[in-house]
C-alpha cells in the first residue's frame, strides 16, 4: 500500500467514524486528485476545465453520500476510481459524445460500449494549436490541459509569468476564431 492510500484510508476511516475534520480533509485532498484526472481525461476529447469541475463536484457527492458503501477491508482509491469513472461515462453519454470522439487507447477505459450514443462534432484542438506561436502553445498546454500553474509554466516555457498569462488569455482567444472560421466553412 502506498502512503497515500494510507493516508486517504485513514482519513475514509475516521470520517466513517463521525470525524467531520477529516471528512473535510478527504474531500479536499480527493477533489484535488479528481481535478487532475478529469482535465486529463477531458482534454483528449477537447473538453475544457469547467466541465472537469463540473465532474469533480458530482465524484464529490458521490463519495459524501455513498461513503456508506465503502468496505474498509479495502484499499480506498479502487473505490474512489470507480465512483470516478462512473461519472466520467455518464457524463460522455449525457452530452452524446460517442467512442469516436476518444482516443482509441482510451476508449475501453473511459466508455462503455454504446453504439447507440449520437455522435458530436468536435474540434482538433491538438492540430489548431500547431497554428500559434510556440510560446503561446506551450503556455495554454501547461496550464489550461496538463493543469500546472502559472508559475510552473513559465518555468516550463522558459518566459515571465505575465507572458504566461498574456500568451494563454490571446491564444484562447485566437483559438476560439480559428474554431469559429472553421465552423464557418
Amino acid at each position: 500500500m502506498t502512503t497515500h492510500e494510507i493516508e486517504l484510508k485513514a482519513l475514509m476511516l475516521a470520517s466513517l467514524d463521525g470525524d467531520a475534520a477529516s471528512h473535510r480533509a478527504l474531500l479536499e485532498q480527493l477533489s484535488r486528485r479528481l481535478r487532475a484526472y478529469y482535465k486529463g481525461k477531458l482534454a483528449r476529447i477537447g473538453r475544457g476545465a469547467a466541465e472537469a469541475e463540473d465532474l469533480v463536484q458530482e465524484a464529490v457527492l458521490a463519495i459524501h453520500f455513498k461513503r456508506h458503501t465503502y468496505d474498509p477491508a479495502e484499499p480506498l482509491t479502487p473505490w474512489v476510481h470507480a465512483i470516478a469513472r462512473y461519472k466520467l461515462v455518464d457524463f460522455l453519454r449525457r452530452t452524446r459524445t460517442s467512442l469516436a470522439d476518444v482516443p482509441i487507447d482510451e476508449a475501453d477505459h473511459i466508455m462503455a460500449h454504446d453504439d447507440n450514443v449520437g455522435a458530436e462534432s468536435t474540434y482538433d484542438v491538438r492540430r489548431l494549436m500547431e497554428r500559434l506561436p510556440k510560446s503561446m502553445r506551450c503556455s495554454i498546454e501547461a496550464v489550461k490541459l496538463d493543469g500546472q500553474s502559472i508559475a510552473e509554466a513559465a518555468d516550463r516555457c522558459g518566459i515571465s509569468e505575465s507572458a504566461v498569462k498574456v500568451n494563454i488569455h490571446r491564444g484562447l482567444k485566437a483559438l476560439a476564431a480559428l474554431i469559429a472560421r472553421e465552423a464557418g466553412t
